[in-house]
């Protein structure tokens, strides 16, 4: 049946489809398993829900730019990073497992990513926020219909934020036009004319 439902979400570019039911970890990582193999397919769990979504071009595009021009604004701003892309981040006692579209370490590595940025094509799904959270990431980015989303984790809940807390001299809007700009290198020269009047 997993792989009937799988060849099914292939079809359909950026779907998402929640299993119905709750699965146990060890029917997820059977589950797991058996979609390894399919290229363009993500599978997500959180508290016994099993997600599925597939990853298209559009997907890819977006979360390339995003990457290119927030790495680009590190390497300018003199911040030093460690960039760790979609690693899964995976716990069975916290009853997660999900792998960003990017993360990265600011600074020094540690247990965990501060920052982590995911978009977000089309809309449900198991909820989002709370799988960051049950890893402690301090900062995530959505990007969604053309915009960032900031939150912050404030103790136990995230805040959503107007300017990013890391990097509170970005400017968000700067950031999300030249992420939907066509030419990589028209995006590049004005993210950088932008960032340098901070400097």
């Amino acid at each position: 049946m997993t792989t009937q439902v799988s060849q099914e979400i292939i079809a359909v570019k950026e779907q998402r489809l929640v299993l119905p039911g709750r699965h146990s970890w060890q029917q997820f990582k059977a589950i797991q398993a058996l979609m390894e193999n399919l290229p363009g397919v993500r599978i997500s769990y959180l508290d016994g829900r099993v997600e599925l979504m597939t990853i298209g071009e559009q997907h890819e595009m977006i979360k390339t730019n995003i990457g290119f021009l927030v790495e680009l604004y590190f390497c300018e701003m003199g911040i030093e990073f460690i960039p760790v892309g979609s690693a899964t981040r995976e716990d069975e006692s916290r009853e997660v497992s999900f792998e960003p579209d990017e993360s990265y370490y600011i600074g020094d590595k540690k247990d965990h990513p501060d920052l982590a940025v995911e978009v977000v094509i089309t809309s449900g799904g198991i909820n989002k926020l709370e799988k960051y959270k049950r890893f402690k990431i301090a900062e995530v980015w959505f990007w969604e219909d053309n915009r960032l989303s900031l939150y912050r984790l404030r103790g136990e809940e995230y805040e959503q934020l107007s300017r990013s807390e890391f990097f509170p001299e970005l400017d968000l809007d700067l950031l999300a036009r030249c992420v939907i700009m066509p030419s990589r290198l028209e995006s590049r020269r004005e993210f950088l004319n932008g960032i340098s009047r901070q400097v």
